[in-house]
């Protein structure tokens, strides 16, 4: 089987979200025309990821006591329901193009404050996953987004034929916590959407997660100058001969469609032979790891979110 992920690397037209829904309609159309099977978008697609000041860039930023507070609530009337207009005509769309989308948006919930979220449709156009972002950046602008508690994973069918699909956001793949819960859930395609530079460390970040854990990832990242660089790991770090380059396409910084393609039949075989992933752990010794306590050199005293 083979699986074609389309990446649409793109720049946004700020939080206007008609203008970016039309946008994003317009390149799915392309990638599906393209042969794609899934597509992806960056993070938080509607408002293209706009925070309500430039200020949540500024490295002193203090979320806690943001200077303009009129600004973030505003910002936060523009999150979304899953059946709201948005939504509904991605599903549409899906149904229309026989593909699966990967849709992105700041999320509404309920009483508490909105998410940083992934759903994804099928090819009949039904909502089949919504993941909400889990390490949200609460040292910036998403310190107002309530967290995900859950990672997610789903047995997807495509016009091809069905694939285990995970999901991250972002700087959820900076823990590798979360692709390792993916894997051991089953993932074999991780779908990452991204905000952020994508330079050399993060990149060889991306390229360890899929190595460790024997799962294709691809993350798509908006385009314009310092972002760009989409990209797409197959899993595989070796075959008969030998060790071999997992990279499957990597942009540049400019607009486009950039397709994955991801053979199925080569990972699956992969991963049933191969030594990573679940094979040899030994999670008796990890207790460590799921410790809520926060010692120095981490502790950050303007965070009073750590105080859990």
């Amino acid at each position: 089987m083979k699986l074609k992920i389309a990446l649409l690397q793109l720049e946004p037209n700020k939080n206007d979200q008609l203008a970016n829904t039309v946008k994003a309609d317009s390149y799915c159309r392309q990638a599906a025309k393209e042969g794609a099977d899934i597509v992806l978008l960056p993070e938080m697609w509607n408002i293209g990821y706009t925070p309500y000041h430039n200020e949540v860039n500024d490295y002193d930023y203090n979320p806690c006591n943001p200077k303009y507070p009129e600004l973030l609530e505003k910002w936060k009337r523009q999150s979304i329901s899953t059946d709201s207009d948005y939504i509904k005509h991605f599903c549409y769309l899906a149904k229309e193009l026989n593909i699966a989308i990967g849709i992105t948006y700041l999320e509404t919930y309920g009483n508490q404050n909105p998410r940083n979220t992934l759903s994804i449709i099928d090819h009949n156009g039904n909502i089949v996953m919504t993941y909400a972002k889990v390490h949200t950046c609460d040292f910036s602008l998403e310190y107002h987004c309530t967290s995900g508690d859950e990672f997610k994973v789903i047995d997807l069918e495509t016009s091809k034929g069905r694939v285990k699909i995970g999901a991250m956001i972002c700087y959820d793949r900076e823990f590798p916590e979360s692709a390792r819960v993916l894997m051991l859930k089953g993932a074999e395609i991780v779908l990452v959407p991204n905000a952020c530079e994508l330079e050399i460390n993060r990149l060889s970040q991306i390229r360890t997660r899929a190595f460790e854990n024997m799962v294709g990832i691809a993350v798509c990242n908006y385009a314009g100058k310092g972002l760009g660089h989409s990209v797409a790991f197959d899993g595989i770090a070796f075959d008969e001969n030998g060790c071999r380059d997992m990279k499957i396409i990597e942009a540049d910084e400019n607009e486009g469609i950039y397709m994955a393609d991801f053979n199925l039949e080569s990972l699956r075989d992969y991963r049933k032979r191969e030594t990573w992933g679940n094979a040899y752990r030994k999670p008796n010794t990890y207790k460590e790891i799921v410790s809520t306590d926060v010692k120095a050199p981490f502790i950050r005293n303007n965070k009073d979110w750590l105080d859990i």
